[in-house]
């Protein structure tokens, strides 16, 4: 093993502390696993939001831009 622990039984007792030292250290590693799930979660929020606002500001060029087709039935429509 390492000159710190001379056994793996040893690593796992921790010299007695095993239970504070484990019960932090899933602490600490679920705390990361939820903070880079959220981030994930986050990212895939945000990139929906902006393709949805890029397909709404391309609808409201659409409908800004006219064609001539249109703009005949229009003249013709208000006559």
């Amino acid at each position: 093993m390492t000159a710190a622990f001379p056994s793996w039984a040893a690593f796992f007792a921790m010299g007695g502390y095993a239970f504070y030292v484990w019960l932090s250290v899933a602490v600490t590693l679920l705390s990361l696993a939820g903070l880079l799930l959220h981030t994930v979660l986050q990212r895939r929020r945000l990139i929906a939001a902006v393709h949805r606002r890029e397909a709404r500001e391309a609808r409201i060029r659409a409908s800004k831009t006219v064609t001539p087709a249109a703009a005949a039935s229009a003249q013709e429509s208000s006559l």
